[in-house]
């Protein structure tokens, strides 16, 4: 006969293991955003060099976007710290879950507003230059 202790340690071990893998997989999800956004700027970089119109402002642009890309691979990695301490959310998880979430909000913070003064920077190069400035997407600030 089956008690419902039994159940419920059944069913905390499938809350680990799924978390264990949630986990997992946002960790690989940030690692290939990472690598997507380097290969992109790469690409960026290197088309315009074959194409002779390696600028620093235009260098600087691809630049930006592998910002952008850095700041989805630190969401990923938050989340997925997030879901890890729910495998073991002793005292000193807890504590380094906190310490983590604060670097990554502070880094994520100080990159998104040196992309933001950039963009400002690159919209007023445009300008002087007589360009017409391409706007990129409206980011969501929440």
């Amino acid at each position: 006969m089956m008690t419902g202790s039994g159940r419920g340690d059944r069913m905390d071990a499938l809350v680990h293991a799924a978390a264990g893998w949630i986990a997992l997989a946002l960790d690989a999800l940030a690692v290939l955003t990472v690598a997507a956004g380097a290969l992109e700027a790469l690409a960026r970089v290197v088309a315009l060099c074959l194409r002779g119109a390696a600028t620093p402002a235009r260098v600087h642009a691809a630049f930006i976007g592998f910002g952008d890309w850095l700041v989805v691979a630190l969401t990923f990695q938050l989340a997925a710290d997030i879901v890890g301490t729910t495998i073991a959310p002793g005292w000193d998880e807890l504590g380094r879950l906190a310490a983590i979430a604060a670097i990554r909000t502070f880094l994520t913070y100080f990159l998104d507003h040196d992309l933001a003064r950039a963009r400002e920077r690159e919209l007023a190069e445009q300008k002087r230059e007589g360009a017409q400035p391409v706007q990129a997407a409206p980011r969501d600030p929440g």
